[in-house]
């Protein structure tokens, strides 16, 4: 498996991971206080706010990027492309997409809106290597 596929596991995870921020922040909570209830979690997931709210919308957000990363890489792969390049953008777009969740949950919504931008940005100089 290459360091690219490793990458899109990593993607595929990372929106699971980011939610799970949002649940366990709230775990100490009682329910009528916003404890994640996994019997409605689209309810409580609407009744979010502050930073567990904003974790939420980073894993919406992540879900939405993968179709755009998954296809670049496997379509350079197909293409041939060189696989070390292919490598190493991979892993810029899982580090932006860090920062991106970082930024997201630290409520800094110009930076975040950049960093986005160029995690596009690779997604798209890997799709144009094939």
């Amino acid at each position: 498996m290459t360091l690219a596929n490793w990458c899109v596991l990593a993607a595929c995870l990372l929106p699971i991971v980011t939610v799970g921020l949002a649940k366990a922040g709230s775990a100490k909570l009682k329910r009528e206080e916003g404890r994640y209830n996994n019997q409605q979690p689209r309810v409580w997931a609407q009744q979010l706010q502050g930073w567990r709210q904003r974790a939420n919308a980073a894993q919406q957000n992540g879900w939405e990027a993968l179709p755009l990363f998954i296809a670049a890489v496997v379509l350079a792969q197909q293409a041939h492309a060189d696989q070390g390049r292919i490598d190493t953008l991979a892993m810029m777009f899982i580090g932006l997409r860090l920062i991106y969740v970082a930024t997201y949950l630290a409520n800094m919504s110009n930076l975040r809106s950049l960093v986005w931008t160029a995690g596009v940005a690779v997604n798209i100089a890997i799709l144009l290597m094939s």
